[in-house]
């Protein structure tokens, strides 16, 4: 049976069921989005004459969860008119309306009972062979498949989402022994490839896979709080970017979620697992116990791990719990010997090696978590997950780890860390030792370019599921390289596609970079068909490198700026204009000179969470690297005579001089950084390196033609200009901007305009580009620019000479 998913139907609208709802509109689909009648009108409602019967009464709940999710920040929705396609209603007045529907996703309160008479009335109404699955994280997904119809129970299974929906990869399929295999497989395809999830089977065991191994590692960690006598920042500190976790790290990262969701599921495993070897350390220590006594709960209730409040000078200032004494303190800075020594390891599995071997507290530290973590999740196979990666999957995308479990195993070494598991009284399980004694030494390996993990059952390498469709940088790096320097490494897609990767801290644009992009088009051009620029690291490029840019200008070496921007121009503009397709495939942060090269890319097939804009201005300048022409181009080609011109004028330089972001990459067609109908977006980050591929080796196909340089370009000269100048004066004027800013916002609206011209004039990119090296160069000169890059490579610190 072919299954398309058009239109969704979430039950619940609190905050899982709002987001979940906002997820499936940001991918196309029509959504229903139901809840509870309130039992009587509010107040306002009644001073407005409504009554219980009146609509606006009846979907208050619904519309009121909705609208609070839309004004969240980060907001769930990728672009705010796609919230449209959500329609809202009740679950007395409108649950007929589930029968037009392809899914109904079940998003109510955690109560086996409630949920048993929400499936009642959508037994009534959902049409035969409709999915219907729920969203719960704590109750047995059999338990409420019970009583239900056959075509109910073939149909169902659980299907957890992680919060928030849009930002957290992680999907749980939980089925039942009553679920249909089709479905299983209908919905691990559909979760990845449309939902953009890494989506992972698990047996419908207490807490699923996630959050079983997850919230085992947080509650060991809190009882190591206790035995170490280790304070809140320190935790987090070690906890945090260092060991490949998010910045949030531990003890943040409860305040933000709320201390009563962990707690919740820590007792759920207390009750729920009397076997688990792990048990007692799910049982709450005395200072959580107190916390949740106290309502310290984090952020929804202003206080938890961590406590903002107004110093003596009225500033804000961050205090942290002392465990010991439960009063909050300053924060403090924290520093290990261990950590200093990982500053210069940018590779983490690298960083990993290092910080298990220390020899301060902080060693002591890594080594008493990894062991018991390792212990735990190898006993945990067969019980939650068949297959090891599943673990390491779940982990990473509902967690944010960048390493899973048994991918740390790996980085210590097999051997070493049994050792050391061993030492500590935290032998790993049974079939770990059998594998070591048939010579396996590592859990992963690469073999002609595919990943494989270790099966257990049958004591060999198999090909991860689902991934033959994916193409990995990681896993063909070293076979298909044909190409490298200390910033980029070109490989060998096939086909007669090349990639280039940047691999510079932040993937930040400096001249190695610049080298490495032109090698790119020079090798594609010589040998192949097609370039792709994408890479596979946090982000696509923070733009270029400003420490450089600084200690040109500090020295004053302006001939030397000027051939490295005119080096990042011609770059740019050679991807633009070479002979050959380039596709840029952007995700994360991409921002400035990254931006830039986006821009000059025939096409761009960029990750839907992708966030790009222009930011040169906060920096104190305007783009360098063809960006600010680039956008004088796009406003000639969309100009009309008269008064809409300085209207499009005016939007694009405000896109420049505000350092406008796009919080999504639906967000940047509006902003005129992507092209309807050109460039695309994709949501499954795993799949975007085969897409823009295949979107290269189309245009290649389609017979691409060398594009000529443009020279028929209309700027508006005086006419524009003028309108930049007043503004700016204005805004100066009223204090609104600084004499700085004024300078900023003369300079590229001068670019824009095309300089000083007495009417309209078309001219050629070169003649832009000129205009844009220059001015970027003349404010690189100004002593608040240079303050204003000293600022951002140092930290924030004053320029003091």
């Amino acid at each position: 049976m072919k299954r398309i998913i058009q239109k969704v139907a979430v039950l619940g609208s609190g905050v899982m069921g709002s987001r979940i709802a906002c997820h499936f509109a940001n991918i196309g689909c029509e959504v229903l989005l139901l809840d509870i009648v309130p039992k009587e009108p509010n107040d306002a409602e009644k001073a407005k004459g409504l009554t219980l019967e009146s609509k606006a009464v009846r979907n208050r709940i619904v519309n009121d969860a909705l609208q609070f999710a839309l004004k969240s920040n980060p907001s769930p929705i990728y672009k705010k008119q796609f919230a449209s396609r959500i329609s809202t209603g009740n679950f007395d007045d409108d649950m007929s309306k589930i029968a037009k529907c392809d899914w109904v996703i079940e998003v109510v309160v955690e109560n086996i009972d409630i949920k048993r008479k929400v499936f009642d009335q959508v037994e009534k109404y959902r049409k035969p062979g409709t999915l219907i699955t729920s969203n719960t994280s704590g109750i047995p997904i059999h338990l409420m498949a019970e009583g239900r119809s056959e075509d109910f129970k073939a149909h169902f299974c659980g299907t957890h989402f992680f919060n928030p929906p849009r930002y957290l990869r992680l999907l749980e399929i939980i089925p039942t022994p009553h679920t249909q295999p089709e479905i299983i497989n209908f919905l691990m395809q559909y979760g990845e490839k449309f939902l953009g999830k890494t989506t992972v089977l698990c047996k419908d065991t207490p807490a699923f896979i996630a959050n079983r191994v997850g919230v085992y590692g947080i509650m060991a960690l809190l009882h190591i709080v206790e035995k170490m006598g280790l304070t809140v920042e320190e935790v987090d500190k070690l906890t945090g970017p260092v060991l490949g976790r998010p910045k949030s790290a531990t003890f943040r990262t409860g305040d933000v979620v709320g201390l009563d969701t962990l707690v919740n599921v820590a007792n759920g495993l207390v009750q729920n697992c009397p076997n688990d070897e792990a048990r007692n350390l799910f049982v709450l220590p005395d200072y959580l116990k107190k916390m949740v006594e106290n309502k310290w709960l984090g952020d929804k209730t202003g206080q938890g791990f961590y406590k903002k409040v107004k110093g003596k000078d009225g500033k804000s200032e961050i205090q942290a719990l002392d465990l010991k004494t439960m009063e909050y303190k300053p924060s403090q800075k924290v520093k290990f010997a261990t950590l200093e020594l990982t500053k210069p390891i940018d590779n983490l599995k690298d960083r990993v090696k290092v910080l298990v071997s220390g020899k301060d507290k902080a060693g002591d530290f890594y080594r008493e978590t990894f062991a018991g973590l390792f212990q735990y999740v190898s006993n945990r196979i067969p019980e939650i997950a068949d297959e090891l990666y599943r673990i390491d999957d779940a982990l990473k995308a509902g967690f944010g780890w960048d390493l899973g479990p048994f991918e740390y195993w790996d980085a210590i070494g097999m051997k070493e860390a049994v050792a050391l598991m061993e030492s500590m009284s935290h032998k790993p399980a049974a079939w770990v030792y059998d594998m070591m004694k048939a010579g396996h030494t590592t859990f992963y390996k690469i073999e002609d370019g595919v990943r494989k993990y270790y099966d257990i059952p049958s004591k060999s390498y198999k090909a991860i599921p689902g991934t033959e469709e994916f193409i990995s940088l990681e896993n063909i790096r070293a076979g298909k390289t044909i190409w490298k320097n200390s910033g980029v490494t070109i490989t060998d897609l096939g086909d007669g596609i090349i990639n280039a990767e940047f691999h510079t801290k932040m993937n930040t644009i400096g001249g190695e970079v610049l080298a490495g992009l032109n090698k790119a088009v020079e090798i594609a051009e010589k040998d192949y068909r097609g370039l792709v620029i994408s890479n596979e690291g946090t982000n696509f490029s923070a733009g270029a490198n400003v420490g450089m840019i600084f200690m040109l200008a500090a020295e004053q070496e302006w001939d030397e700026l000027n051939m490295a921007v005119r080096l990042f121009q011609n770059t740019t503009m050679r991807l633009r204009y070479s002979s050959i397709p380039v596709v840029a495939a952007p995700h994360g942060l991409t921002l400035g000179g990254g931006c830039e090269i986006c821009l000059h890319s025939d096409k761009v097939v960029a990750h839907a969470e992708t966030y790009i804009g222009l930011v040169e201005f906060g920096v104190g300048v305007i783009p360098g690297g063809g960006g600010t022409k680039e956008f004088a181009v796009r406003l000639s080609d969309s100009l009309h005579e008269g008064d809409v011109e300085l209207n499009a004028f005016r939007d694009k330089f405000l896109t420049i001089g505000q350092a406008k972001v796009a919080t999504s990459a639906h967000e940047a067609f509006e902003l005129g950084i992507f092209r309807p109908g050109v460039d695309k977006v994709v949501v499954s980050r795993s799949r975007q390196l085969a897409e823009a591929k295949a979107e290269c080796l189309r245009m290649a196909e389609a017979g691409y033609t060398q594009p000529a340089p443009r020279k028929d370009i209309r700027v508006l000269g005086n006419q524009a200009l003028g309108l930049v100048y007043v503004g700016a004066n204005s805004m100066k004027s009223g204090n609104y901007i600084s004499e700085h800013d004024q300078k900023i916002s003369e300079k590229l609206g001068y670019v824009l305009a095309g300089g000083n011209l007495s009417q309209p004039t078309m001219v050629s990119e070169q003649y832009l580009l000129d205009l844009e090296r220059e001015a970027f160069i003349q404010l690189c000169s100004e002593r608040k620019t240079l303050e204003r890059l000293h600022s951002i490579i140092n930290g924030g610190k004053v320029l003091r000479n």
